[in-house]
């Protein structure tokens, strides 16, 4: 028969902070606690789960890292529930990304995969619902890139033409998604064995299909361009 002992130490045991955290988010995710609903005072949430108020703080600390806090001095001051934005899950997203990049916890073929899933689709989104505007901001992203003088100018301009597709494709969920990749792809390449000149006249192809309103097109030439830049990436990944 199996020990007691040996069962309970198999347990995970959460320290007091992490209770006093996983409770309140709990009551935020079911809805028990409502958004801009203010919380009881710290010395109340500390004698409701009898710990000590520096308890009570580093919880808040972490749900508020997690943008479901807010805290507010002065008059009317405390902590107030609230929502991370799509900025804010975009931003944790990124962070978490580039380190499971540099711990090589992600694969290239993982790397490429995601871009061609993502990028294609999203190439062709913006080339169904493009607006004026749309195409405004990538014509003159473009156009920087023509004017750019250096190699790390060129390559910051070609990273803002595949950003400004991922904001014009209208899809909150996949933003945080791509971004995360493109800070990983941030991490990984960085040297000038992509060819960037090459890049800004594959960029303009597909500007001309988004433009010309054909999805089909978009997508295969968004793919097209990622699976002709692999073997540069590939480079520099296995360099790493």
């Amino acid at each position: 028969m199996m020990k007691r002992e040996s069962v309970l130490a198999r347990r995970q045991v959460r320290t007091a902070y992490q209770q006093v955290y996983d409770a309140i988010r709990d009551g935020i995710l079911s809805g028990e606690l409502a958004r801009e609903q203010r919380l009881p005072p710290e010395t109340e949430i500390a004698e409701q789960f009898g710990v000590g108020r520096a308890t009570v703080r580093e919880a808040l600390r972490l749900l508020a890292a997690d943008g479901l806090v807010r805290t507010a001095k002065g008059s009317g001051g405390g902590s107030y529930v609230t929502f991370p934005t799509v900025d804010h899950v975009t931003g944790y997203l990124e962070r978490n990304f580039e380190l499971l990049s540099i711990a090589k916890d992600v694969t290239f073929q993982e790397f490429v995969d995601a871009r061609l899933l993502i990028e294609g689709y999203v190439a062709r989104q913006v080339a169904a619902r493009r607006t004026d505007d749309d195409l405004a901001v990538l014509r003159d992203t473009l156009m920087t890139a023509s004017e750019a003088e250096s190699i790390s100018d060129l390559r910051q301009c070609n990273a803002n033409f595949h950003s400004v597709l991922i904001d014009a494709c209208g899809n909150s969920l996949l933003q945080p998604s791509a971004r995360a990749i493109f800070a990983i792809m941030s991490t990984r390449v960085k040297s000038t064995v992509v060819p960037e000149r090459q890049a800004v006249r594959e960029h303009e192809q597909i500007f001309a299909a988004i433009k010309a309103g054909d999805p089909e097109q978009a997508e295969e030439l968004m793919r097209t361009h990622i699976q002709s830049l692999t073997p540069a990436y590939q480079q520099e990944w296995d360099a790493d």
